[in-house]
C-alpha cells in the first residue's frame, strides 16, 4: 500500500469535517509503519479526538518498539476498549517479555474471543509454561482450528512430540497448517520418516498443499538424503507452479546439496531469475556441507559483488568454511563485511566469529568479539570457554565461567567439557577435581564420555596415573581408545613404563593395530634408551600393518596452504628455506640452545640426531614464513597434525626471541603462543 492510499484509508475512518485530524492521521500512520514511533507519538498528541483505530495503531507501534510502558499508558487512556485492543495489548505484553502483565490483562477482560485464549496460550508457550498452556487450552469454551494448531506448534517447540502427535489425531478439523505443522515438527525432532508418512497421507486425502508444505517436505527429504522422494516432490513443485517461490528454491538447493549433488543445486540456483539472500545462502551452505569450502567462499564474494546484503546465516556459513580451511585472511574480510552491515554484534554471527578467531590462533580477538555481543547466550560463553581451553588459558576460562554465572546463564554439558579441558591444559588439577565432583553430583547434566575423558587427561598430565586408571575402571560406560591413550601419554610425560605397558595392553585388546599406542610406547622406550624394545615395537607394527602417521605442518598465506613434512626438500623455495634453517641453527647455538638428542627417537650418532631434529616439519614451515614475509611483520601461525616434541618446543621459544616475532603453533593438543623466549603453555602440554 502506498503512502497516498494509506492516507485515503485513514481519511475514511475519521470525521470528514475535522481537517486537522484527517491530515495528521495520514502522517501518524505513515510514520508508525516506518517505526518512527517517537515522531508518531508527537503527532498523535495534536489530534483533538483520536478514535479507536488511532489508539490501536499507536499501541501496536509502541509494542513493536518494545515501549511497553507507553503502550500500557495509552491503553489506560482509551475511553472505550474493544476486544481487538485487548488482544493487541495482551500480545504486546508477551512480545515485550512481560508474562505477568499479559496474564493480568487476560483475566481482566470483560469478554474474550477465541483469539484472546489463543494469544494467551501462545504467550504461555513462549515463556515455557507448557502445563499452564495445556490447562488454558482445556478450559477454552470454543476451540477453532487455529487454537488446535497453536497447541501442536507449542508442543513441538518444547520437545513434546508424543503430545503433539496425540493432539493432532484428536483434532475434529484440520487445515493445511495443521498438516504442515506436523510435517515440520516431526522433521525437526529427527522423525523425518514419520514426517514423510504424514505428507503421503495428506496427499492421499486430497488436502491442498502450499509452498510451506513443500518446503518442509524437502527439508525432511534432505535430512534423510531421500533422493527419489525429493525428486518426486520437485516434480510436484513444478506442476503446481511453486518453482519460483524463493523458499522453495532454497529448500531444493539444500536438498540436492545434502544428497551430494551440487551440480543439481547449482542448476536450481541458475534457473531462478531473481535470487535473494536466502537462495544465495542456501548455495553457500550447500558447498560447505560438501566440504567445498573454497567454492562456498567464492559464492560469498559473488553475492556481495552482486549487491545482496548477507544475513546471519550467510555470515555463519561463510565463517565456518573459513574455520575449516583456516582461511584467516578471508575470515577477516567477512568480519569486516559484518561490521559494515551491523551484524558483528549479532549473537549468532558473534558466536561464529569467536569460534573462527580462536580456531585461527587469535584468542585476544575472540575475547574482543565476545565483549561486543549485545545479548550473549549459552553458546557465546561456551565458545569463549572452549577457545580459552584450546589456547591453554585456563584461568581466563574460569574467569569467563564466573561472568557467565553472574549473567544468570545456566551452564550445560558443553560448558563443563570446556572447563575440564581448560584445567587439563593449564595443570589445574584441584580445580578440575572440583568441577568433576560438582558435575557428578549435578542432577540436570548427564556425565558423558567427554567429561570422563577430560578428567582422565587432567589426572594423567598431573602424574596421578593410578588414580586415572581407577577412574576409567569405575566409569559406567566402556572406555574408548582415546581415554586409554590419554593415560599412555601421561606415562610418557612422567616416564612411567610400568603403567604404560599395562595401559598399552588394554588398548591392544580393543584395537591390536592402534598406531598411536605403538608410537607412544616406542617413544617411552626410546626416552629410556631401550633401543632393542624400540626395534621390537617397530617390527610388530610392520607385521600388523600399522603405519605411523607422518608429521606435517603447514602455513597458509594469501589463501594458499604450504605443507611440509620432516626433512622435506620438495618445496620450490627449498634452497632458501634450508639457508634460513642453517642460519637459525647457528643463532640457536649462539644463545645456548642444546638439542634434546634423546628425542630423535633413532639409535644414531648425536650429530645425525641434531640434523633430524632441526628438520622437523614445524621448523621448515617457520623458515618458509620467515623468508616470505617482511621483517617485523605480523604473527607467524603454523598448524601441525601431531603433538610438537619438547625439543622443537624449546627451540621455538628461542626462535621467537631471535626473529622478534610471535609464533603461534597449533599442534594436535592445543595452541602454543611463543613470544620473547617463553610459551603460553608454561611448558605444560
Amino acid at each position: 500500500m502506498t503512502k497516498k492510499s494509506i492516507g485515503l484509508v485513514l481519511h475514511s475512518l475519521v470525521k470528514p469535517s475535522n481537517i486537522l485530524t484527517t491530515s495528521l492521521a495520514s502522517s501518524l500512520h505513515t510514520t508508525t509503519i516506518y517505526d518512527h514511533i517517537n515522531r508518531a507519538s508527537t503527532l498523535s498528541n495534536k489530534i483533538p479526538t483520536p478514535n479507536l483505530y488511532f489508539y490501536t495503531k499507536m499501541i501496536a507501534g509502541y509494542t513493536q518498539n518494545y515501549q511497553l510502558f507507553d503502550a500500557l499508558k495509552l491503553f489506560d487512556k482509551m475511553p472505550v476498549k474493544d476486544i481487538v485492543a485487548w488482544n493487541l495489548m495482551i500480545k504486546g505484553c508477551f512480545d515485550c517479555g512481560n508474562l505477568g502483565m499479559g496474564l493480568k490483562l487476560f483475566n481482566e477482560m470483560p469478554e474474550r474471543s477465541v483469539v484472546s485464549w489463543t494469544t494467551t496460550m501462545n504467550g504461555l508457550f513462549k515463556f515455557g509454561k507448557v502445563e499452564e498452556a495445556e490447562s488454558l487450552f482445556s478450559g477454552m469454551p470454543i476451540r477453532d482450528v487455529a487454537a488446535w494448531n497453536s497447541m501442536i506448534y507449542g508442543y513441538f517447540g518444547h520437545g513434546r512430540v508424543h503430545d503433539a502427535v496425540r493432539l493432532f489425531e484428536r483434532m475434529p478439523e484440520r487445515n493445511v497448517i495443521s498438516w504442515t505443522s506436523m510435517i515440520s515438527g516431526l522433521d525437526q525432532h529427527q522423525r523425518s520418516d514419520d514426517a514423510l508418512s504424514v505428507f503421503r497421507k495428506m496427499v492421499a486425502l486430497g488436502i491442498e498443499t502450499t509452498s510451506s508444505t513443500y518446503s518442509s517436505v524437502l527439508t525432511a527429504c534432505a535430512r534423510l538424503q531421500a533422493l527419489k522422494s525429493g525428486v518426486q516432490v520437485h516434480a510436484k513443485i513444478v506442476k503446481f507452479g511453486y518453482l519460483y517461490d524463493v523458499y522453495i528454491t532454497a529448500s531444493l538447493i539444500t536438498f540436492y546439496a545434502n544428497c551430494k549433488l551440487m551440480e543439481e543445486s547449482c542448476q536450481v540456483f541458475n534457473e531462478k531469475p531473481l535470487v535473494n539472500v536466502v537462495v544465495w545462502t542456501s548455495l553457500l551452505t550447500g558447498y560447505s556441507l560438501n566440504d567445498k569450502h573454497e567454492d562456498a567462499l567464492s559464492v560469498f564474494q559473488d553475492m556481495v559483488r552482486t549487491g545482496i546484503i548477507p544475513n546471519q546465516s550467510t555470515f555463519t556459513s561463510a565463517l565456518n568454511s573459513c574455520c575449516e580451511i583456516e582461511a584467516a585472511d578471508m575470515g577477516k574480510i567477512i568480519h569486516g563485511t559484518s561490521v559494515k552491515v551491523g551484524l558483528d554484534v549479532d549473537v549468532f554471527v558473534g558466536n561464529t566469529l569467536i569460534t573462527f578467531y580462536c580456531g585461527c590462533g587469535n584468542i585476544s580477538e575472540g575475547i574482543h568479539i565476545l565483549r561486543g555481543i549485545k545479548e550473549r547466550n549459552i553458546v557465546s560463553w561456551n565458545s569463549i570457554i572452549v577457545g580459552c581451553a584450546q589456547h591453554g588459558c585456563g584461568r581466563w576460562a574460569l574467569a569467563f565461567f564466573c561472568q557467565m554465572l553472574r549473567s544468570v546463564v545456566t551452564p550445560d554439558d558443553i560448558t563443563f567439557t570446556g572447563l575440564l579441558s581448560a584445567c587439563s591444559h593449564s595443570g589445574l588439577l584441584e580445580k578440575g577435581r572440583h568441577f568433576f565432583e560438582y558435575l557428578d553430583q549435578c542432577k540436570y547434566i548427564e556425565v558423558k564420555m567427554e567429561h570422563y575423558a577430560c578428567m582422565v587427561d587432567i589426572l594423567s598430565r598431573g602424574g596421578k596415573l593410578k588414580e586415572a586408571v581407577g577412574l576409567v575402571k569405575s566409569m559406567p560406560m566402556k572406555a574408548n581408545i582415546s581415554i586409554w591413550l590419554s593415560i599412555l601419554n601421561g606415562c610418557r610425560m612422567h616416564s612411567n613404563l610400568e603403567v604404560a605397558e599395562n595401559v598399552a595392553g588394554n588398548i591392544f585388546e580393543i584395537d591390536p593395530r592402534c598406531t598411536g599406542a605403538y608410537v607412544c610406547l616406542s617413544n617411552i622406550y626410546a626416552l629410556d634408551g631401550r633401543w632393542s624394545e624400540v626395534a621390537r615395537i617397530r617390527g610388530e607394527m610392520k607385521r600388523k600393518g600399522s603405519m605411523k602417521q607422518p608429521g606435517c605442518s603447514w602455513v597458509t598465506q594469501k589463501g594458499v596452504r604450504h605443507t611440509f613434512v620432516s626433512g622435506d626438500k620438495s618445496h620450490p623455495l627449498r634452497e632458501k628455506i634450508y639457508e634460513k634453517l642453517d642460519w637459525l641453527r647457528e643463532k640457536l647455538k649462539a644463545v645456548g640452545y642444546v638439542p634434546h638428542g634423546n628425542l630423535a627417537l633413532h639409535d644414531v650418532e648425536d650429530e645425525q640426531k641434531e640434523v633430524i631434529l632441526s628438520q622437523h616439519s614445524e621448523r621448515l614451515a617457520i623458515c618458509f614464513a620467515l623468508i616470505t614475509s617482511p621483517v617485523g611483520s605480523s604473527t607467524i601461525t603454523v598448524m601441525k597434525n601431531l603433538r610438537v616434541c619438547s625439543d622443537c618446543h624449546s627451540a621455538m621459544k628461542l626462535i621467537a626471541k631471535i626473529v622478534e616475532r610471535e609464533i603461534v603453533l597449533r599442534d594436535s593438543s592445543r595452541f602454543h603462543h611463543f613470544r620473547d623466549g617463553f610459551c603460553s603453555c608454561g611448558d605444560y602440554w
